[in-house]
């Protein structure tokens, strides 16, 4: 019994070394958009080569997997390059562990399907590396010329192949900065503050463009405005239409929202949104919506009891750019006049807040 267990242990660790590989391939690809902006987030490479270098990376996973399934070059070539490959990821990770702790944070080795923390992914590698260290002691190659490393090639660039074609993505494209023309606008003589001026519009034509009435001069239709601070060109200034209407996200108070549609974060923000709307005079609120799971928008807008204009931005690098370094969802922006005046993102020190939302909304309203 026990002979027979030590003649089948280097097939059963071989298994189970390329299962664990598999494993990580496959987690890594739902969504394959997170394991991107980790790449982003580690500072590896920017966006623009980010969906390149993680598919190749997942290509090298999936053939090391069936790769250590066969002879070709088994012990000289494909067992020593994952040791070293591993001993590379133990290294990052303890870089990771010193600078932000040991249990802090998810490694993303089995992208967002298995959660690990760093001291976890780092005692899953090491292991790893003692099973291929017995490996390497307890298997050979094929006979002598029989050897091919083209079988190798073949099964990496397989699996690239399988990668680029069946999860494609948009090409980085370089947006010029938009440039808006904002007409001049003088102040009035009789008023010292510059961002006090006299307008002469109706209050409605004011609310619209998210503008407060501050004072009432007289019974016609001048109307004394706080413009607020100078005007801008925001990031968001590109994306001009939500719902099907046009919309300047740069002209007047506005609150943008990145969301992702089956992000409960994101849904439990924008509920709050909804009450608040009701019950204060907030600025039109828009939605940014990444696309991943769009079909769950109409039970987005059901279940938060919302109904805010939004459109679907299907580049994923621009919607993490727009978020901004490193953040996560939900993202919140009340911009006036194309400056961004509070930025919420995320879950924890960054998260939205609305109660101090109302209170600087408010404020600006004085």
């Amino acid at each position: 019994m026990m002979s027979n267990i030590k003649k089948h242990l280097p097939l059963i660790v071989r298994i189970l070394v390329s299962a664990l590989f598999l494993l990580s391939a496959v987690a890594k690809l739902f969504p394959i958009w997170a394991f991107e902006k980790q790449l982003v987030d580690l500072a590896i490479i920017d966006w623009c080569y980010a969906p390149h270098l993680a598919r190749l990376i997942i290509a090298l996973e999936t053939a090391i997997a069936i790769a250590i399934l066969q002879k070709h070059y088994l012990k000289t070539f494909v067992v020593p390059v994952t040791i070293i490959l591993l001993i590379g990821f133990c290294a990052h990770l303890g870089i990771q562990m010193v600078e932000h702790g040991a249990l802090n944070g998810n490694c993303g080795c089995f992208g967002q399907l298995i959660p690990m923390t760093p001291l976890e992914a780092f005692i899953k590698n090491v292991i790893t590396i003692l099973l291929l260290i017995y490996l390497y002691r307890n298997v050979e190659n094929k006979p002598k010329g029989e050897n091919k490393f083209v079988v190798i090639l073949f099964i990496y660039f397989l699996s690239a192949f399988i990668m680029f074609f069946f999860f494609p993505f948009c090409p980085c494209s370089k947006t010029k900065s938009p440039q808006i023309v904002v007409p001049d606008i003088t102040s009035d003589s009789s008023t010292t503050d510059s961002s006090i001026i006299v307008q002469t519009e109706t209050e409605d034509t004011l609310k619209d463009k998210g503008l407060v009435v501050v004072k009432q001069k007289d019974t016609a239709k001048k109307i004394e405005v706080d413009l607020g601070p100078a005007k801008a060109v925001s990031k968001f200034a590109i994306y001009n239409n939500f719902s099907g209407k046009p919309v300047n996200l740069d002209e007047g108070k506005k609150i943008v929202c990145l969301f992702v549609p089956g992000c409960d974060h994101c849904r439990d923000a924008a509920k709050e949104l909804a009450i608040l709307k009701k019950k204060n005079n907030l600025p039109p609120i828009y939605i940014i919506f990444m696309d991943e799971e769009t079909f769950k928008i109409p039970e987005f807008f059901t279940e938060t009891k919302s109904n805010f204009p939004y459109f679907v931005l299907s580049d994923i690098p621009a919607f993490f750019k727009l978020l901004g370094n490193k953040a996560t969802t939900p993202g919140i922006n009340y911009l006036w006049n194309g400056n961004i005046i509070k930025a919420y993102q995320g879950i924890e020190d960054q998260k939205f807040n609305a109660s101090e939302l109302v209170r600087i909304i408010t404020s600006n309203q004085k």
